[in-house]
């Protein structure tokens, strides 16, 4: 039966200090990689074996699959890193504070900005601190200015459907480490959640869920590991 394990990564310096992150390069944090390490002890005592491992271009989400895959004992399984998996583009948010940002602009529409489907915060613009067009990581890629969960959505299926869905097809197990937000596409994808349902599901920093699917990659079940940090599961057979 194919098995896909979503992990988000550990707590990094900017989730420790509430700033919009996005597309920054930002490392985890002690306790971070510690959730990390964790993630992997409990993917190792559920007896998980990994055939193959994903993580987006990140060092937050890299290293959150480094650290679990060596806790797991399993190091050595190819892991692919690509961009399509990164972080929701947060445009100009990127590097602010969330509560000074919610102070200036008001809650609600902070609100909108982080937790509407379809509307992008303004763009980032150009030649700034956090401008990645010359990043040559992305030396293939169109770096968006900004991003909404919708967008997010578009980017991530088509790396899903080329690479990700013919892994687990093929009855592999399968690692994702990623971000809030690439990994909410995914659910939304996989699990058919309406627009609504998708923006409400959160899912903790290092907590696998794990989720096992039928030959047609329709899920079965869906559980977390650490059942003390768990959030509510998008539903499973509706």
């Amino acid at each position: 039966m194919p098995t896909l394990v979503l992990l988000r990564h550990g707590q990094s310096q900017w989730n420790l200090e509430n700033r919009f992150t996005g597309w920054v390069d930002v490392d985890l944090t002690p306790q971070g990689e510690a959730e990390a390490v964790r993630g992997g002890q409990l993917m190792a005592n559920a007896g998980i074996a990994f055939d193959r491992a994903f993580a987006s271009v990140l060092t937050r989400a890299i290293r959150t699959a480094w650290l679990a895959l060596a806790a797991a004992d399993q190091a050595w399984i190819p892991l692919d890193k690509d961009w399509r998996l990164n972080e929701r583009h947060y445009g100009a948010l990127t590097g602010l504070d969330k509560a000074e940002t919610a102070a200036r602009h008001g809650e609600d529409q902070v609100k909108i900005w982080r937790r509407s489907y379809d509307v992008a915060p303004p763009p980032l613009a150009q030649g700034g601190p956090f401008d990645l067009s010359g990043d040559r990581r992305y030396r293939n890629a169109v770096v968006p200015a900004t991003e909404s969960l919708k967008t997010t959505l578009e980017r991530v299926l088509p790396y899903w459907d080329a690479e990700m869905a013919p892994a687990l097809r093929s009855g592999q197990c399968v690692l994702a480490a990623a971000h809030g937000n690439s990994l909410r596409a995914i659910a939304k994808h996989l699990f058919s959640m309406d627009e609504e349902a998708v923006v409400r599901l959160e899912i903790p920093t290092g907590n696998p869920l794990v989720v096992e699917l039928t030959g047609d990659l329709t899920p079965v079940s869906a559980r977390y590991l650490d059942q003390a940090r768990a959030e509510a599961l998008p539903p499973v057979g509706t």
